[in-house]
């Protein structure tokens, strides 16, 4: 993204935030809400072009670019400002437990032979796109969760109750040995975007309201260094999302295997 259209953004949420015509910050709220037509009456207020996109204003604060400096700096210890849905074109910002979904270092690698056809990878658009095919030619969706999965839809645009539109990146439905049946909601992100416990949330408000028969197991995966695709399980519990198992794989020839390498996961079963 553009300097000139990042500051633009952060200069909107900066007037929604600390603004008085917007019911500003006050340093006691822990919530403050917005209307999406409130970013172009602080548009006009601001003197800046308004973003042909306003949704990007919103999507981008939350998962592409920090905060403003001057929000951070409201932020008590071990708090953040988030931004999320609060309705059809309404959101709020939030003032949450600190909370990151970032791959740890300290985890093994484990090695799967390549399945992603090579046209796929010559012609994939996006650092997303490109993880989602990975992840779905590859079965990484059945192979970190034990279970037999298949893609249902990408990018399902809905409408949660309560929050308001969502898009989630890929929605799989699956079954395990015992017929139980699943659905997984799964969040991508590559580039410099980053895992968000927001759209985590949203991706689980929307399978436990649209598929309620259905367990729901919400995946995250994320592109590393090197190539590797981190995994998370991520889960809600009063209202914070928390992971339940994390795993990291690298993409590989078959015969980049060594037999050490089996002989190391097979203990591991």
């Amino acid at each position: 993204m553009p300097d000139s259209v990042e500051n633009r953004y952060k200069q909107l949420i900066e007037r929604i935030f600390f603004g008085e015509s917007f019911g500003g910050y006050d340093g006691s709220q822990t919530q403050i809400t917005f209307e999406r037509e409130d970013l172009v009456r602080a548009a006009r207020q601001l003197g800046i072009e308004l973003p042909r996109n306003l949704g990007d204003v919103v999507y981008a604060v939350r998962y592409r670019t920090p905060m403003p400096k001057s929000i951070l700096a409201t932020q008590p210890e071990g708090m953040e400002w988030i931004i999320e849905g609060d309705g059809r074109a309404r959101y709020r910002l939030c003032l949450v437990r600190v909370n990151r979904i970032v791959p740890r270092n300290d985890l093994i690698t484990i090695k799967v032979p390549d399945s992603t056809p090579e046209i796929i990878g010559s012609y994939a658009l996006s650092d997303e796109q490109a993880l989602l095919a990975k992840v779905r030619y590859n079965r990484l969706i059945d192979i970190f969760l034990g279970i037999t999965a298949y893609s249902l839809q990408n990018h399902l645009r809905t409408t949660v109750k309560g929050i308001g539109q969502i898009e989630i990146d890929e929605v799989y439905v699956g079954l395990d040995r015992n017929g139980a049946h699943y659905v997984i909601p799964v969040q991508a992100k590559g580039g410099n975007d980053q895992l968000s416990v927001v759209q985590a949330k949203q991706d689980i408000a929307c399978c436990t309201e649209k598929f309620p028969a259905l367990i729901c197991r919400s995946v995250s995966a994320q592109f590393m260094d090197d190539s590797r695709i981190a995994i998370f399980e991520l889960t809600l519990e009063q209202d914070h999302v928390l992971i339940v198992d994390e795993k990291h794989y690298k993409l590989v020839p078959a015969d980049n295997i060594s037999p050490e390498e089996m002989m190391t996961y097979r203990r591991r079963s």
